[in-house]
């Protein structure tokens, strides 16, 4: 019996026209083709309080935080856009998987998790997008080893959202079928 891959997707960028929302909105579409159901977050609708402890024992942890633990538990894969502020992930993102690691639960052991990236640069945000596979790896992620990024991306576009590249399109297309295959078999092996 097969069972649906099911992918949590959300962007470290909430800017209105992010290339990495664009790049991520290209993966969610070939997750959905490649048979997986995904669940495309908005980062609006999960701004979260600058993670420190002292807010965190004096509040606990935030509604919209748990509620993501709740959707990472719900998922077998992460997809994530990790732009780049700096050579580094985005306060967003790092924050977003800051809070999540609070929870009892543990949103993110055994998951398996792939991130794409986009810059106008010249690497595509590929410094960002180390840091975060690292990080990801470190809170018990199985991060696929296929990298996806998309440099000069203000560029890489066409007007309905589509890669203009398809050397560009392939790379998309072969780190969401690695995505997806590997869940598959990690929840084969899980379940026997």
């Amino acid at each position: 019996m097969s069972t649906t891959i099911r992918i949590l997707a959300f962007s470290g960028s909430a800017r209105n026209g992010s290339l990495n929302r664009k790049l991520l909105a290209v993966a969610v579409e070939a997750a959905r083709a490649a048979g997986a159901e995904v669940t495309l977050l908005d980062p609006d609708d999960y701004t979260l309080p600058l993670y420190q402890g002292d807010l965190e024992a004096a509040e606990g942890i935030p509604a919209k935080a748990t509620h993501l633990v709740k959707l990472g538990l719900a998922h077998h894969a992460l997809l994530i856009a990790s732009p780049e502020y700096n050579s580094f992930p985005t306060p967003l993102l790092k924050n977003t998987l800051d809070w999540m690691s609070r929870s009892d639960e543990e949103p993110f052991a055994g998951k398996v998790a792939a991130v794409v990236s986009a810059s106008p640069g010249a690497l595509g945000g590929m410094r960002s997008q180390v840091l975060t596979r690292q990080l990801l790896a470190h809170l018990g992620c199985h991060v696929v080893p296929a990298y996806c990024t998309l440099p000069r991306a203000h560029e890489g576009f066409d007007d309905d959202g589509r890669l203009k590249d398809n050397r560009a399109q392939k790379s998309v297309d072969a780190l969401v079928a690695q995505l997806v295959d590997t869940a598959k078999k990690i929840g084969r092996a899980s379940s026997e």
